[in-house]
């Protein structure tokens, strides 16, 4: 395929987000006003290349490409243009601005409250899903405070002083090899919450609390024998929540399309978006059938400055390049789809995304 051609597909594609982002969205004609349910994708990482590398590569149309409201969102930092894990993650859970490497703590060092949270004390189920350790920055950013992204233990120990419903991901070992002796596994047994390490107990679990650990630390890559871990806990913690007729807030985090920006590795990126893909897809298949549930797929930021260079729709192919081994400060996109949809149009800044997600649930403000 020329360079020419690429470059059209790529045009044809921002002429879409743009179309997307002014035509009334036909899911939503007969939707209810009132939003009970909230998923939200966050796609680390992820910015528009890396959703046109997937839809090149696959063979069949992605879930994205079922979005009609797009829209972009800025990721700037209270203390830097390009932002971090923490800061953004902050952002997106407490719609406030703070500095690189904090989690919900604001610039001035004052504890912010995520949207989980809130959503908690309005009476709804909770839970984060992760295929990094479920105390890396993002998922860490809804349900605990910390001036340092790198403080897993006190991380970890924040779980306990909340009543999230459940939440599955990696970092089985800041629960249990601690240097302050506490296993906290037998802490959150002691909560209610059936804690287990096996994917296909996870795979069966329909209700009660659940805190499963598919990692010691971080999970592998989908190349590496992960498997459908994402996709499958996406689908289990939806089928937990929805026990709760108040309705429910879950996060789902697909952590390792970053780590591979960072590695500069277009098939890294590609496989971890296309497990990615799937797992919106089962949020998706909720909401299809649920007409009161809001899906909302963003990312925290870009990673890896990532290019398409030349590629062949026709064999499925694409060749990157990079700019950067790090994050960059460039826009990110943003699919909604149900009730509220629109909302999520245009451009606008990070913070919004809570504000808007408060909003529609019809939580009072504080």
């Amino acid at each position: 395929m020329s360079k020419i051609k690429l470059y059209l597909s790529a045009a044809i594609l921002l002429v879409g987000f743009t179309y997307g982002c002014t035509q009334s969205n036909e899911e939503n004609s007969s939707a209810p006003d009132k939003v009970e349910n909230v998923i939200l994708f966050i796609g680390d990482g992820m910015g528009v290349t890396q959703v046109y590398a997937g839809m090149s590569v696959s063979k069949e149309p992605l879930v994205f490409e079922e979005f009609r409201h797009i829209g972009f969102q800025t990721t700037f930092s209270a203390s830097d243009y390009t932002t971090d894990s923490g800061a953004s993650g902050t952002a997106l859970a407490t719609g406030e601005k703070t500095k690189n490497g904090r989690i919900s703590v604001g610039p001035n060092g004052q504890e912010l409250t995520s949207i989980l949270k809130i959503a908690e004390e309005n009476g709804l189920s909770t839970g984060l899903v992760s295929t990094s350790s479920i105390v890396h920055a993002t998922p860490a950013a809804f349900i605990a405070n910390n001036k340092d992204r790198h403080n897993y233990s006190d991380l970890a120990s924040d779980f306990l002083k909340t009543d999230i419903d459940v939440f599955v991901g990696g970092g089985r070992k800041h629960f249990e090899d601690r240097e302050d002796g506490k296993n906290l596994l037998d802490s959150l047994k002691n909560k209610g919450y059936r804690v287990t390490t096996s994917l296909d107990e996870i795979k069966n679990i329909t209700e009660g609390k659940l805190a499963g650990f598919t990692a010691e630390n971080h999970n592998p890559k989908y190349s590496e024998g992960r498997g459908e871990m994402l996709p499958v806990s996406t689908t289990s913690a939806i089928d937990i929540l929805d026990n709760n007729t108040k309705g429910f807030f879950l996060m789902v985090e697909g952590s390792q399309i970053d780590w591979g920006g960072h590695d500069n590795d277009q098939d890294y990126i590609v496989n971890e978006l296309m497990d990615f893909n799937n797992a919106v897809e089962a949020g998706m298949k909720y909401a299809r059938e649920h007409e009161n549930t809001l899906v909302i797929v963003t990312a925290d930021h870009e990673t890896g400055g990532m290019g398409l260079n030349d590629g062949s729709i026709e064999n499925h192919e694409i060749e990157a390049d990079f700019t950067t081994g790090g994050h960059t400060g460039v826009m990110v996109p943003v699919f909604a789809f149900g009730p509220g949809a629109e909302q999520f149009t245009g451009i606008y800044d990070n913070t919004d995304i809570f504000k808007k997600i408060h909003q529609l649930y019809g939580f009072e403000e504080n």
